[in-house]
């Protein structure tokens, strides 16, 4: 398969002009929707952070920044919130940077790679402003925490 390598510069301005660049197989876009649309091995990388998935749709506003960013299809990416490194994955992740909120939606998983904190929920919230996390089962099982404790033994 071909890939359709792409620098979008209508992205460059991305929180504080840091560059985007997003490959894929196929690109669509729609001006009056303002949306963008990758498909097929899409790679999304921002400064430290990429993000996987089989569909990314990018929703702009009327200054041509994104309001959003929406990965389906084994979503997977390498974060970073707060000054801290993160691995998350979901069916679908959605990433709003005016608001610098992370959502990962069914079948989610959160792990903070220097703690080794990991959170697992069919509904993950990551709120980067506040370091305010929500995280529900929605019905389709219990929430997990995983964490480790050091015993001081003397």
């Amino acid at each position: 398969m071909k890939k359709l390598g792409l620098l979008c510069l209508c992205l460059s301005q991305l929180l504080i002009s840091a560059e985007v660049e997003v490959t894929a197989d196929k690109f669509f876009a729609d001006e009056k929707k303002q949306i963008s649309i990758f498909e097929g091995h899409v790679v999304v990388i921002k400064e430290g952070d990429k993000l996987t998935a089989k569909k990314v749709v990018i929703e702009f506003d009327e200054k041509k920044q994104p309001l959003r960013y929406i990965a389906t299809g084994d979503a997977k990416g390498n974060l970073t919130m707060n000054q801290k490194k993160y691995y998350g994955e979901a069916e679908k992740m959605t990433y709003e940077p005016t608001k610098s909120l992370y959502t990962l939606e069914k079948k989610a998983f959160l792990h903070e790679i220097e703690t080794d904190k990991k959170v697992y929920g069919d509904y993950i919230r990551a709120n980067q402003n506040t370091g305010q996390y929500e995280v529900d089962g929605k019905g389709a099982g219990p929430v997990k925490f995983i964490f480790k404790v050091e015993d001081k033994k003397q």
